[in-house]
């Protein structure tokens, strides 16, 4: 039954017909605070629930300004995890939610973030851990964000370390692994090669340009890639809708950059 539940809500989380997700979080308030783009949470999720992406991630305390009564589905993943910019030790994330409060609140899926490579490793694999096991005893999907982050990282795009928190991701039991782009197809390929479940790229700070998104997401997808976990570079975007249906054409129907450059003028 467990298993069936889980296939259940994973198609309300990931396109049916591709295999692919566009997912956009919404969790940096607690990290950041009330940033541009997630002030009218009802309004954005509208946004790019109509530009087609598949789900939103988002704390639990938002769930229900987010709730709009009609207009295009989308999926729910609620984020378990959390630390804020104002602490000494912002990459240490910390459990503020669990499987069966996410049920309870009407998610599709949960999610966790752990950061590798600092002090607080530990507590974090261990939450990871217990997470894991109630998602499967409940048949929720887990997505996965994995950073190496920390001050034995020297470099948080080396395909090494990004490869091995995919891996990371992959044997602890996520059914959806996030994780940052390696910068090129070649390499991202090893990534997507070392992780048997579906790989997703972070977003990432903001970007100059709408060129250099569509490039980032044709290159994962090209590189084998299962879709995106993409924040502000939508939400704190001119135009979110369009953007993510430019987004969702190369994740999903395969168009080129070009295309999808189209979309947005």
């Amino acid at each position: 039954m467990t298993i069936l539940g889980k296939q259940i809500r994973l198609e309300r989380i990931v396109n049916r017909n591709t295999g692919k997700t566009v997912i956009v979080p919404m969790d940096h308030g607690i990290s950041v605070g009330p940033i541009n783009g997630l002030l009218d949470m009802k309004e954005i999720i509208e946004k790019v629930a109509d530009g087609g992406a598949n789900a939103i991630v988002e704390h639990k305390g938002l769930v229900g300004e987010g709730h709009r009564g009609g207009g295009v589905d989308i999926g729910l993943i609620l984020h378990l995890s959390a630390s804020t910019s104002l602490s000494p030790y912002p990459n240490a994330k910390t459990l503020v939610c669990s499987v069966e409060e996410a049920i309870k609140l009407g998610a599709d899926g949960v999610s966790i973030h752990v950061n590798l490579g600092n002090g607080g490793e530990k507590e974090m694999l261990n939450d990871f851990g217990k997470v894991s096991y109630e998602a499967r005893t409940w048949g929720m999907p887990l997505l996965a964000m994995i950073y190496p982050r920390g001050e034995k990282i020297k470099d948080e795009y080396d395909v090494k370390v990004i490869k091995h928190a995919a891996r990371v991701g992959n044997e602890m039991g996520a059914d959806i692994v996030k994780v940052s782009y390696t910068g090129s197809v070649e390499t991202f390929k090893e990534v997507v090669a070392g992780c048997s479940v579906p790989v997703v790229i972070a977003g990432g700070p903001k970007m100059d340009s709408d060129r250099e998104i569509l490039e980032m997401v044709k290159g994962a997808i090209d590189a084998g890639g299962s879709g995106v976990s993409i924040g502000r570079n939508v939400f704190q975007h001119k135009h979110p809708d369009r953007i993510v249906r430019a987004i969702s054409g190369i994740v999903n129907d395969g168009i080129s950059v070009e295309e999808g450059l189209k979309i947005l003028e």
